[in-house]
């Protein structure tokens, strides 16, 4: 596996530097501990928001809202991708009787990381990363497949940086640092099947 930040090219011309990354942006609350890691990094983070998987567009504007707090509070640009369901639904029809985790997700991340590696190639910036392996529910290896993927498959697109941010605590972290900004912390993945399994699990009776 590639080292957590290996030196990267930089595209030509750049818009934003040798040292810009784009940061797919699953929420507020998870790149709250990233963007703080790539700084330490000698990194100039570019948070991209790009959650079509959102079940509704309410929860992408509470999610919208979280982001740009904490881009506001980190003092750094924040890029918003229009909500766009019906793209998302297309990369993972077919697979929508898969289980919470399983193949279905893998598509997720394609799409997602897909139109990351577009927009940091639109941005100029020298690499993109996501926020999603602060999750503890997420598998890195399979993250980082999905932006290998993704940087191969988009034209112009710079490398996908592999970076696993639970790493140091970075998920408590992630929380500490939420609770503190006041962000809108969500309580399921985002899309119509993570949704109906927490509603399933919040119903599930506790054992005695």
């Amino acid at each position: 596996m590639p080292p957590d930040d290996p030196a990267l090219p930089s595209p030509a011309p750049p818009a934003r530097g040798g040292n810009a990354v784009l940061l797919h942006a699953c929420c507020g609350p998870c790149a709250s501990h990233c963007v703080p890691e790539l700084k330490a990094r000698g990194r100039e983070p570019v948070v991209f928001f790009s959650n079509s998987n959102l079940d509704t567009r309410e929860e992408y504007e509470k999610r919208l809202a979280a982001a740009k707090r904490l881009a506001e509070a980190e003092g750094v640009r924040l890029v918003a991708d229009p909500y766009d369901p019906a793209s998302w639904e297309r990369a993972v029809a077919g697979f929508e009787d898969e289980p919470e985790g399983g193949a279905r997700c893998d598509r997720c991340f394609r799409h997602n990381l897909g139109r990351a590696a577009a927009a940091a190639a639109a941005e100029g910036c020298a690499a993109f990363s996501t926020s999603l392996t602060v999750s503890p529910h997420k598998s890195s290896p399979r993250v980082f497949a999905a932006g290998r993927a993704a940087a191969a498959e988009t034209p112009g697109a710079p490398p996908f940086l592999e970076i696993d941010f639970k790493k140091k605590d970075g998920f408590l972290d992630s929380v500490r640092r939420a609770r503190e900004l006041g962000l809108y912390r969500q309580s399921y993945c985002g899309c119509r099947f993570s949704k109906a399994n927490a509603d399933a699990r919040a119903k599930k009776p506790v054992a005695p």
